[in-house]
């Protein structure tokens, strides 16, 4: 069976570019709650600093999130990583087959130990636990952003490592290809770098209009443009681009031309578009406030998708054991 998987941190309330880079994405591939996978994966979350209240905090608040954002437990499989001790089990096997050489070589792990005088295992073997992530469901497609595709490449890599020594024959774990995000990334308001929280250059997707609108005020727009009747370039502008995201095709055309022709100014733009991300994020944050409403459903949506989701992993971890020599 073709399956996808996907997972996020518990970072709390998901931003717009968690949204539109991955999110909306996952609601569109909902097939069926045996073919697709999403997870808050609040293993991974361990290798950074955090306070135990936060982290409950956190993971609950993605969880009502994801649910508000269209993530249908009729349709797909959504669990806490935590909630299937499979994850951490598996990953311990593709540890014994990973050379430490192609951890190194992650850039993720190059770019911490570069600004850490002391770094975490964790984070040395995090993409090890990205790997037993995707293949203990045998997950065939993952939906990722260009950052990730080569992490997907090494869980690739330890599919191929583990198969050929204990699975030569029949491969028992496939090789998941890359389902690449339709929006690129997408910069901060800052115009700076990419969306995140820890840079607070991002949108709430369940902030109200005026929270949003005092965040737009004073976002970047065309560098080039510093009074109002200069001409400005759409392609260069993060505003516009937040435009493609939320606007409609109309609206999108007349922005670009208002923008070329300086009939616009640059809070114009930012207020048409304003209007149009309400248009987008009302229906989300009322859903948000009927999930919030009722905490014990949140609590069984996650442990039924968890228990789904043991069922299969435990499957698979008794044949991974069976052909490793790990049964009588």
């Amino acid at each position: 069976m073709s399956r996808i998987f996907s997972g996020i941190q518990p970072s709390g309330e998901l931003h717009i570019g968690n949204y539109l880079g991955a999110v909306q994405n996952w609601v569109r591939l909902q097939e069926g709650r045996d073919a697709t996978f999403f997870c808050v994966v609040d293993l991974h979350a361990l290798t950074g600093n955090y306070e135990p209240s936060d982290l409950r905090r956190r993971r609950h608040e993605m969880a009502v999130s994801l649910l508000a954002a269209g993530l249908d437990p009729e349709r797909c499989t959504l669990f806490f990583q935590s909630g299937v001790p499979q994850h951490a089990e598996l990953a311990w096997i593709f540890n014994t087959v990973t050379p430490l050489g192609e951890l190194e070589r992650q850039t993720q792990y190059k770019d911490k130990s570069a600004r850490q005088e002391s770094v975490l295992t964790g984070v040395l073997t995090y993409p090890v636990l990205q790997a037993a992530d995707i293949l203990l469901y045998h997950a065939t497609r993952v939906p990722v952003g260009e950052d990730q595709v080569q992490h997907l490449e090494l869980s690739r890599e330890i599919a191929r490592r583990w198969n050929h020594r204990f699975a030569a024959e029949t491969p028992y774990f496939p090789e998941p290809q890359p389902l690449l995000t339709p929006v690129r990334r997408l910069m901060g308001l800052d115009g700076q770098a990419k969306m995140s929280k820890s840079l607070g250059n991002t949108i709430g997707l369940l902030e109200t209009r005026e929270q949003i609108w005092e965040k737009l005020r004073p976002a970047m727009t065309d560098p080039a443009r510093i009074r109002r009747t200069d001409p400005g370039n759409p392609d260069v502008c993060n505003i516009y681009s937040l435009h493609k995201a939320f606007s409609d095709e109309p609206t999108q055309a007349i922005a670009a031309a208002n923008c070329r022709g300086a009939a616009w100014g640059c809070i114009d733009c930012k207020k048409v578009l304003a209007e149009s991300m309400e248009t987008v994020l009302v229906p989300i944050r009322r859903r948000a406030a009927d999930i919030g409403a009722r905490p014990s459903y949140v609590t069984d949506v996650l442990e039924e998708g968890a228990k789904r989701a043991r069922t299969i992993a435990q499957d698979t971890m008794r044949q991974v054991y069976e052909r490793m020599g790990l049964t009588d």
